[in-house]
């Protein structure tokens, strides 16, 4: 795995950074947690934990993601092309 130096969030980070943006995404569709639970079919337990701690099943995610709106951003994940060398960018690989 390439680590880039200059980045220097963790999982846990990112969990965490993914749990605020869905919170904020549900605060602006003015949705509470009971409502947004009802909407994506998880429960309101899992819901609450997720936004405070960032963990939750990938099947729940998606699910909130769906009733957010944001499903696109995963149908984007791991298709960006990363490069091993300026070499590969030049024969197109």
């Amino acid at each position: 795995m390439e680590t880039n130096f200059l980045y220097f969030k963790t999982a846990n980070n990112i969990q965490q950074d993914i749990a605020a943006n869905a919170k904020k995404r549900r605060k602006a569709a003015q949705l509470t947690q009971k409502q947004l639970s009802a909407k994506s079919g998880v429960s309101l337990g899992s819901l609450k934990r997720f936004e405070t701690t960032g963990e939750i099943s990938l099947a729940s995610l998606l699910k909130i993601a769906f009733a957010l709106g944001c499903e696109k951003d995963f149908e984007e994940l791991f298709k960006r092309r990363h490069y091993q060398s300026i070499q590969e960018i030049i024969n197109g690989k």
